[in-house]
């Protein structure tokens, strides 16, 4: 499955072992090593998925993770510590999609891409007839991966909306945070719940007039999520 990536940190042996292994899996690996160079080369490449670090020079990866989302919803996983959830949720709230925790395995590094990689391109696939889902100005797209709401389209990243898919074809059903985290991260995902609460507040501050007071993605307290359609 071949694609474009960006390795992000300044470890040049971590980048070294990083960029063999993808390259093996026949992908198109590039290199920054601070992050001036990174948002330098983000803004002026076409990249499937970006890896990374928290801690760089010059400019961290929590504010390039920031301003990468000011102008696109690229795929980013952060490369973060063993063991800092507060590292971890502070990057999802910058905009990350996913974290990897150090010192990591290259063989699960390739195979979340791959993970990554493959939901984010079934919208290439043909469907034969018309999914959209209409509820009053809430109109989702699964075809073409497009959700508009009173006309205006809402830009979300690759989690974002693939939670919000599982929710929307399923409408009433309640999924657990598991639930969540095993659908949309993966059998092998080795982080928690709170992962899944980020994402779900993130994403009603994007659809939701009132987040606090959700019309479209609500809770069921001890539960988990549901779409009311």
């Amino acid at each position: 499955m071949p694609g474009k990536i960006l390795i992000v940190d300044d470890e040049k042996a971590i980048v070294k072992g990083l960029k063999y292994g993808l390259e093996s899996d026949g992908m198109s690996v590039d290199a920054a090593y601070d992050g001036e160079e990174a948002l330098d080369k983000i803004q002026n490449g076409d990249y499937d998925i970006i890896l990374l670090d928290v801690m760089l020079p010059k400019v961290d990866g929590m504010e390039v993770c920031r301003q990468v989302r000011t102008f696109s919803e690229v795929p980013i996983v952060f490369l973060t510590a063993r063991g800092d959830d507060m590292e971890k949720i502070l990057g999802l709230e910058a905009g990350a999609d996913d974290y990897i925790t150090k010192p990591f395995n290259v063989l699960e590094v390739r195979a979340r891409i791959r993970g990554i990689m493959r939901r984010s391109r079934r919208a290439a696939v043909p469907e034969v007839k018309d999914r959209t889902i209409r509820n009053g100005e809430f109109c989702f797209d699964p075809e073409n991966r497009r959700l508009t709401i009173a006309e205006r389209e809402i830009s979300l990243t690759s989690k974002e909306y693939e939670i919000l898919e599982i929710l929307v074809t399923h409408p009433r059903k309640i999924y657990s945070r598991d639930d969540l985290l095993r659908l949309v991260w993966g059998e092998n995902f080795s982080g928690d719940a709170r992962t899944v609460d980020v994402h779900v507040r993130r994403l009603r501050e994007k659809i939701e007039k009132t987040p606090g007071e959700p019309k479209y993605v609500q809770t069921k307290w001890g539960a988990g999520y549901f779409y009311r359609g």
